[in-house]
């Protein structure tokens, strides 16, 4: 009998001495552990100022990380974003093909085949659109096509209002007259 006991706390205390060590732990990738604290689908989310609707965001995927080393929510199936003016008008949207937003700094960068449309039916097409709600400013660092009635604009770098009215491009390649 006593000697079954010390058989069995024998291969005990070897099992423990050759179980994982902290080293082990630290070699798990980091990917486990940056698993999305909520998910969405067909979400609505609504933007306010004082009382006024600012913009609305509808999002088909919405996943939302809160770690140290990631805080933002990823939009992988893409936005589609409506700005409105303090009468309840919509001035302008943008659609992109995927989106996410840094919690910390409040900007929502816009990627893939971005579009932003004013109420004049100007639009604007870049890969990459950044939304800065602290400003309620939009830019790209990337090429821009500005498309308006009259002409096609051509460049590289752009920054304008939310309602996509009174922009810039920062270095213009080229302007096509449509007025022939």
């Amino acid at each position: 009998m006593i000697r079954n006991y010390l058989l069995f706390f024998s291969a005990l205390f070897s099992l423990v001495a050759c179980g994982p060590k902290e080293e082990d732990f630290k070699k798990i990738p980091s990917i486990i552990y940056d698993l999305p604290v909520e998910v969405g689908n067909n979400v609505s989310i609504a933007y306010t100022d004082s009382g006024y609707l600012k913009a609305k965001l509808f999002a088909p995927l919405l996943e939302r990380y809160a770690s140290d080393a990631r805080n933002q929510t990823e939009m992988k199936d893409g936005i589609t974003a409506y700005f409105y003016s303090q009468e309840g008008k919509v001035n302008s949207y943008i659609k992109s093909k995927y989106a996410v937003r840094d919690e910390r700094d409040r900007t929502i960068t816009a990627r893939k085949d971005v579009n932003v449309v004013n109420n004049k039916g100007d639009t604007l097409r870049t890969e990459e659109l950044i939304w800065d709600e602290k400003t309620d400013r939009i830019y790209s660092d990337k090429s821009v096509r500005i498309t308006s009635p009259d002409k096609i604009i051509l460049g590289t770098g752009f920054e304008s209002n939310t309602a996509f009215t009174k922009f810039r491009v920062l270095n213009i390649t080229g302007i096509i007259s449509l007025n022939q």
